[in-house]
């Protein structure tokens, strides 16, 4: 059985909708979605000062998190 597929801006909508619930993360984090063979996860960047901010460490793994959830229950649309 396939899983359902969302767009990578889908996807990336839910990660932050996610975030937001539970950490308050620091303006200027762009996240991208990273194909790895089948499967996909999500990649963090940002400036310099935002990953100095409080919180940029926390909202990195907890996306991290999110993203292995995720990635469980969707497809990303190729």
């Amino acid at each position: 059985m396939s899983k359902p597929v969302k767009t990578e801006a889908e996807l990336i909508e839910m990660a932050r909708a996610e975030l937001k619930a539970h950490l308050d993360c620091p303006d200027g984090i762009n996240i991208s979605v990273l194909r790895d063979g089948d499967g996909w996860e999500f990649r963090a960047q940002a400036e310099e000062a935002t990953i100095a901010k409080p919180g940029y460490p926390e909202c990195v793994s907890m996306l991290v998190q999110i993203g292995d959830h995720l990635s469980k229950q969707y497809d990303v649309k190729g």
